[in-house]
């Protein structure tokens, strides 16, 4: 069974039923979770010096809302009896920084929400979960 669960969170209301099943599936093997918040990175720009934001504002601000997801992805399954780590992680791509976590927190599962865009919506936007279920190596749970 799975010992080591990673739950991907953006703080949404889809997040938070997928961390209700990966709580689900750690209580009944005994699995540690992790739960991850990707942070964005400052958006330079080559054309312009002036930004909107001072660089260390834009961080501090991505820390707080990271932080603010992973946060409650933690204590619920704390409250629940179970071991849970939380962290933040700044990524251009989720999907990348997702499977790297995974992969350095030697998890065996990644149980993760989909937000179900159809169509021209999901192509133009892309799917994060998608990406993760076509480049990870692990068994991926998806959660609608």
């Amino acid at each position: 069974m799975y010992t080591r669960i990673l739950v991907p969170t953006d703080g949404s209301e889809i997040s938070t039923k997928a961390l209700q099943t990966a709580i689900g599936v750690a209580r009944l093997s005994g699995a540690v979770l992790f739960a991850i918040g990707v942070k964005e990175p400052f958006p330079y720009s080559a054309i312009s010096e002036m930004q909107p934001v001072p660089p260390q504002e834009f961080y501090d601000a991505q820390e707080r809302i990271a932080a603010g997801h992973v946060w409650p992805a933690v204590e619920a399954p704390k409250a629940a009896g179970l071991s849970c780590e939380g962290h933040t992680v700044e990524a251009l791509h989720p999907w990348e920084a997702i499977i790297d976590h995974a992969k350095a927190k030697d998890c065996d599962l990644v149980v993760m929400a989909s937000h179900g865009r159809r169509g021209v919506t999901a192509l133009l936007l892309g799917s994060e979960t998608q990406k993760v279920l076509t480049h990870c190596k692990l068994p991926v749970l998806v959660v609608r």
